[in-house]
């Protein structure tokens, strides 16, 4: 199939039976909100609607179609609840995946459950989304803030990283990441120097706050970003020839393809999915490198397949038309239904909307250690699952009893 911008935005159906049965079947809409403009596009966007139109395609039906929109959030809150409440009074769509932006993220969550929509955010980080704003209408999928804490802030402050420095994106996921990091840093006994929030979106120059971390002496610069602003934090700091680690808090793989492994060697980062790790991840990296060519899939990217997946297997398993009717009955069957695919392997989903599977501590490979394009990682520490993210007693969910 041809990756076009037209097949991306357009509909599909998904079923295996006689064209005069779809005159009768219910319909399952799926719209994927993400980033199409801005500094997320590429660890989501494009590739993201790509991964959900997969989902869709491999998916046999029975009884029921299913379309596929899609909209750009533009990294504004209040653009992407609109877009959700439209989608949810006029478009019929029944679940929204992906979102790649917490404060967007945080504000469809309201509407979905307003709306008693399914919701399925799979970029954005925030920890507070199965914390004190988790709704009985949620599933978070991918990763948190809490897990990138843990992993790749607790190793670098165990490793001698005892004293940080923030350059924080000013907006609900960089605050979420600096308090989650910086918990395991004092955590480990070391100690935060200071920090600086940049606006967001829209800063390119990180000029003057690479300059003040500089000053401040941490060991480590911690990077409470991501996307094109955690690119241009590490470019801008090798200009700079600022010599303390850099801590990519939220690193994708596209971002180390954009630097290259000369910039990136030796980085640590955390992900929940990486294209060479297993036949499984490496068999779904392929099938999606025929729509999408010349690319290997983020763990947000291969979230998407997997939450429209599992979202339609169990609209499958309780009907069509009973899985349209009732966001949080579907989202509850989804929590008692077992997931399992080639991105993540087999996995549960908590009473809080927490998805659960391992997180992967990384190192970015040497140039002289890479043997093929997007070979990038080694792995270096595996988390299980049942310890990779905030244990449920501490999130504050308000709809779990304690």
């Amino acid at each position: 199939m041809k990756f076009t911008r037209r097949s991306l935005l357009g509909t599909a159906a998904a079923a295996s039976f006689p064209a005069a049965a779809f005159a009768q079947a219910t319909t399952l809409k799926v719209g994927v909100l993400t980033d199409l403009s801005g500094p997320y596009q590429d660890l989501a966007g494009p590739t993201a609607i790509a991964a959900a139109q997969m989902a869709i395609d491999e998916f046999s039906a029975q009884g029921f179609k299913v379309e596929l929109v899609s909209a750009d959030h533009q990294n504004k809150p209040d653009v992407g609840a609109n877009i959700a409440r439209q989608w949810c009074d006029q478009g019929g769509v029944d679940v929204i995946a992906e979102v790649a932006n917490s404060g967007v993220s945080l504000a469809v969550a309201g509407v979905a459950k307003e709306k008693n929509k399914v919701y399925l955010p799979c970029g954005p980080a925030t920890s507070d989304l199965t914390g004190t704003a988790c709704t009985p209408n949620t599933i978070h999928w991918v990763y948190d803030t809490y897990m990138l804490a843990r992993s790749t802030g607790g190793a670098m402050a165990k490793a001698g990283g005892d004293t940080w420095f923030f350059i924080t994106a000013d907006y609900a996921f960089g605050h979420a990441l600096t308090r989650d990091t910086t918990g395991f840093v004092e955590a480990a006994g070391g100690k935060v120097l200071g920090g600086v929030r940049t606006p967001f979106p829209g800063t390119t120059d990180f000029s003057s706050y690479l300059l003040q971390a500089q000053a401040s002496g941490a060991k480590v610069i911690g990077l409470a970003n991501a996307g094109s602003d955690t690119v241009n934090c590490i470019k801008q700091a090798k200009e700079f020839g600022i010599k303390q680690k850099l801590g990519g808090l939220l690193v994708f793989l596209t971002d180390v393809h954009a630097l290259g492994l000369e910039a990136c060697q030796g980085l640590l980062l955390t992900e929940s999915f990486y294209w060479d790790l297993n036949a499984g991840s490496r068999a779904f990296s392929e099938r999606l490198k025929a729509r999408v060519p010349n690319r290997r899939p983020t763990m947000a990217q291969a979230g998407t397949y997997s939450s429209v997946l599992h979202y339609l297997k169990t609209a499958n398993a309780m009907g069509a038309a009973e899985a349209k009717k009732d966001g949080v009955a579907t989202i509850n069957r989804m929590k008692a239904m077992p997931t399992e695919d080639d991105c993540f392997g087999k996995g549960t989903i908590r009473a809080d909307g927490r998805k659960l599977h391992p997180s992967y501590l990384f190192e970015v490979k040497k140039p002289s250690e890479s043997t093929a394009p997007w070979d990038y990682y080694k792995l270096i520490a595996t988390t299980p699952a049942e310890e990779a993210f905030r244990p449920l007693a501490q999130g504050g969910c308000p709809f779990i009893k304690a």
